[in-house]
């Protein structure tokens, strides 16, 4: 069986998936047991896929027995397995998280349905790192999109379903650049497998389809990783969404579009062509990158809605990521690499907490934290301690990719660079003061007169565990490095 654990991986959540709404009609508690079962089979094949990789190397899956390109391959390597296991992790413990809070902030006859879009979402993430097809991963992008609107439009606010459609809207447009991109690529060369694609493209860099096809790509990926100034679907999103769908969806949803980006940029197109002939490409993203790591702090600390604020943070360190992959060099590269993982861990920590303080008091407005830290001392200790993270400071994991790309930059004699994480780390200091010091050092009417406890023990463990990694892998940081170093190897050949 471990041989078919590559497609076991996208199988087994994909028939809960559908199990899941009909268990729930006949008892509410069957949905989620089911959805919790998923994942943590899902995490225990990652965590197998990628200590195989580890020790055995890259693993080819072919699908049906069909020898790539002529059948569907999925392909375990590095890059993949270390991206597939942050997903799986983080979907298992968002669901032990899911269970009060979701109750909590969706209507009870939606509870079955939830849990079997929920497993789809999780599907699709999955399917797009496993897949060694491009048509493929854009299937399974479209379908974890597509669930990933209606997830949002669950939430319970009035604004949760427009800011649904808006992301529909939007996400469509960047999937159609996508597709259109798939097209012009298969029009040039007659292949969608995605390693014969790297084969046949040199020679044929100077073709307006592939050029086009490039530009397509960028574009509608940029689209779905909220790359500032395409970013607009985002900050509504993660706002008005169910706090479980907003832990989710920030830590893994553009983690996922990060990495089916960097997949083509690497696997596909190669590394070669955009340091001989495609020059301008990494600058112009180092360019965009930039002004994304200080826009979406900026905007960030203009917000009073403490998910909002979250929200635009969140687009600042998808700059961050792309800076990595922009640098072209294995130190930037690992930077990048490295900060796909670290910031899935220091935002769904985040959300999770703003999740637990939801859970309490329904308190969103920053202004009305006062006191709260000693009100709900675990999860405000994880906020803090992934506020700290994000900020950069020194044994945190937010500190190991900064210094990373900063020595990447150096690298590339790019020194301008540094002072642009420097800026963005203090205004990073700026709006997350601003919320450490309401729950610590302020006392306010709201939270002093009313009795309030910390959330239930099933939202708080999987919050102050993953707050609990982005200490550990911030000190015992040659873990995630060892593995980033051989993925930034891989892909840049």
């Amino acid at each position: 069986m471990i041989k078919h654990f590559p497609v076991l991986v996208i199988i087994i959540p994909l028939l809960l998936a559908l199990i899941a709404p009909v268990a729930g009609r006949i008892n509410r508690i069957y949905s989620w047991v089911i959805a919790f079962l998923a994942t943590l089979f899902s995490f225990i094949i990652a965590a197998i896929l990628l200590y195989q990789v580890m020790y055995s190397g890259t693993i080819s899956y072919w699908m049906g027995g069909w020898e790539p390109p002529w059948g569907i391959e999925y392909v375990i390597d590095y890059f993949s397995a270390f991206v597939l296991a942050i997903v799986a992790f983080l979907a298992w413990l968002v669901t032990i998280f899911a269970r009060k809070s979701v109750a909590a902030e969706i209507e009870e006859k939606k509870l079955p349905a939830f849990y079997g879009v929920y497993l789809l979402f999780i599907v699709g993430l999955m399917g797009m790192i496993v897949t060694g097809d491009i048509f493929n991963l854009y299937v399974f992008l479209e379908i974890s999109s597509l669930t990933a609107y209606a997830l949002v439009a669950m939430g319970k606010s009035r604004r949760a379903p427009l800011a649904g459609f808006r992301y529909l809207v939007i996400g469509t447009v960047g999937a159609t650049f996508i597709l259109l991109g798939i097209g012009y690529l298969y029009i040039a060369t007659g292949t969608l497998n995605m390693a014969d694609l790297g084969a046949r493209l040199p020679g044929l860099f100077n073709s307006k389809l592939v050029i086009t096809a490039f530009a397509f790509f960028a574009i509608g990926f940029s689209i779905k990783i909220a790359l500032f100034p395409l970013h607009t679907w985002l900050p509504d999103a993660y706002t008005y969404a169910p706090s479980a769908v907003s832990a989710l969806m920030a830590s893994t949803g553009t983690k996922v579009g990060a990495y089916g980006f960097i997949r083509i940029l690497f696997t596909v197109f190669g590394v070669r062509v955009f340091l001989e002939q495609w020059v301008s490409v990494p600058h112009f993203l180092i360019a965009v990158s930039s002004v994304a790591i200080l826009m979406g702090s900026i905007l960030a600390i203009a917000q009073t809605n403490i998910k909002k604020m979250l929200a635009y943070s969140s687009i600042s360190q998808i700059g961050y990521i792309i800076l990595g992959v922009a640098l072209m060099n294995p130190t930037g590269l690992q930077g990048g690499l490295l900060h796909i993982l670290n910031h899935a861990l220091m935002k769904c920590a985040l959300f999770m907490s703003v999740g637990c303080i939801t859970y309490k008091t329904g308190i969103t407005s920053v202004a009305d934290l006062k006191g709260l830290g000693f009100k709900q001392p675990y999860a405000m200790a994880a906020f803090t301690v992934a506020a700290l993270s994000m900020i950069g400071i020194p044994l945190t994991v937010g500190f190991v990719s900064k210094w990373y790309l900063a020595m990447g930059s150096l690298e590339n004699a790019m020194w301008y660079l540094i002072p642009v994480i420097l800026i963005s780390s203090i205004l990073m200091l700026v709006y997350f003061w601003r919320v450490i010091d309401n729950i610590y050092f302020k006392a306010g009417k709201p939270i002093a007169e009313v009795e309030v406890s910390d959330a239930p023990a099933s939202m708080l463990i999987p919050t102050v565990v993953v707050a609990a990694l982005c200490l550990v892998f911030g000190t015992l940081a040659f873990i995630p490095v060892s593995i980033t170093e051989k993925a930034a190897l891989l892909l840049l050949g």
